[in-house]
């Protein structure tokens, strides 16, 4: 097993990972301030497991030997409409799915098959993630506006959040 590509392929995926909980979370912030709760806990909840996915790949990046690069792949999407941004999460978490895929079969084929079960297991939590914002689209194109509107109803709030506003 050659562990400098297992590396370089972890490493890549953990500056794409990085990206996607910076984007997520400017998603979250901004959906926050227009009202709509529901989906800004849905980018805040894939979020930290994508952070949950940047600690797996260093760990095993750790285990190789290798020395973890946390750097984002890019700059964040000053994007601030929810379609918009539904439509960004789904292509970003689409391109993750093709390289995670790749990536297993490069590992399996370099016979380092715990990255390439890493590889296969992300696979599968972004095509969950893909879903997730696929099911969102599709209802605010049935529904129309009304349906983003509702959220702004929502009693929804964040996790340990006291009344009042205070965290």
């Amino acid at each position: 097993m050659d562990r400098s590509k297992s590396i370089g392929l972890l490493n890549k995926s953990v500056a794409d990972e990085l990206q996607a909980v910076h984007q997520y979370m400017f998603f979250h912030f901004h959906l926050t301030d227009q009202g709509y709760g529901p989906l800004a806990m849905l980018f805040k909840q894939t979020a930290i497991e994508e952070m949950l996915h940047v600690e797996k790949l260093a760990e095993r990046i750790l285990f190789l030997k290798g020395e973890v690069e946390m750097v984002p792949a890019g700059p964040v999407a000053k994007i601030k409409e929810p379609t918009d941004m539904l439509k960004k999460a789904m292509a970003m978490e689409e391109g993750s799915q093709l390289d995670y895929n790749k990536a297993a079969i490069e590992c399996g084929a370099n016979a380092d098959s715990v990255t390439k079960q890493i590889f296969e297991q992300l696979t599968a939590d972004e095509e969950r993630h893909y879903d997730n914002y696929e099911k969102q689209l599709e209802k605010i194109e049935k529904f129309g506006p009304s349906y983003l509107a509702l959220q702004s109803f929502s009693t929804v709030t964040e996790p340990g959040a006291a009344k009042g506003g205070a965290v």
